[in-house]
């Protein structure tokens, strides 16, 4: 999502996606907040908003999808820790920090660094590729992490198969916020959804 710097589209994209698959539960898969403006890489001095101004944007934008499903698992992405990174950093005890559904206004998200479900594990996927990581942990694999991907790949052995899905992101790429990617391949903008008990993955890449 990398909120304020979302398609405004893309959550009308996954609420159809959700009813049309008949879902049940959702895995935000990370980066619910870009938090531009504290990134440890240079910012863009043009730049739209100051940090108040870009968390309050950032705050109103994902109670759009907090109304649309209330309840949901939130994978922490690297974009998302930026904030407890920097408290680190400067040797602040996390005691100091609020929580994420606290700041967020989104009392019935969990956050958490990796979900398990019907044998498949949800991460953001800062450490590499889904197909490198379903293979390393010989487990089925959903993560983003990586905008510019999305895929699904099943390994079979003798005794064996997992998948690997690669979903995408749902980031307005113009926006000053990814100008570092300006050069480079534009994002998969889709979601994944799986079913049949985790047996079934479908990546879907929305029209633009």
């Amino acid at each position: 999502m990398h909120e304020p710097f979302c398609l405004d589209e893309y959550l009308y994209f996954c609420i159809e996606q959700y009813v049309r698959h008949n879902c049940t539960e959702v895995v935000i898969i990370g980066d619910c907040l870009d938090n531009h403006y504290s990134s440890f890489h240079e910012v863009n001095i043009d730049a739209e908003y100051t940090g108040k101004q870009e968390l309050e944007v950032a705050i109103k934008r994902i109670a759009r999808w907090r109304d649309a499903f209330p309840d949901a698992t939130v994978i922490i992405g690297n974009h998302d820790r930026l904030i407890m990174r920097k408290a680190q950093t400067s040797a602040i005890p996390s005691k100091w920090i609020k929580s994420y559904k606290e700041v967020l206004e989104v009392p019935g998200w969990n956050f958490v660094e990796r979900y398990v479900k019907d044998g498949v594990q949800y991460i953001h996927g800062e450490g590499g590729t889904a197909r490198t990581k379903c293979r390393a942990d010989m487990m089925n694999t959903v993560q983003g992490h990586l905008h510019t991907q999305a895929y699904c790949e099943h390994y079979v052995g003798q005794k064996f198969r997992v998948f690997g899905m690669q979903i995408g992101a749902g980031i307005k790429f113009s926006s000053y916020s990814f100008a570092y990617a300006k050069a480079g391949k534009k994002p998969a903008i889709g979601c994944g959804v799986i079913l049949n008990n985790g047996k079934l993955p479908i990546n879907i890449l929305m029209e633009l």
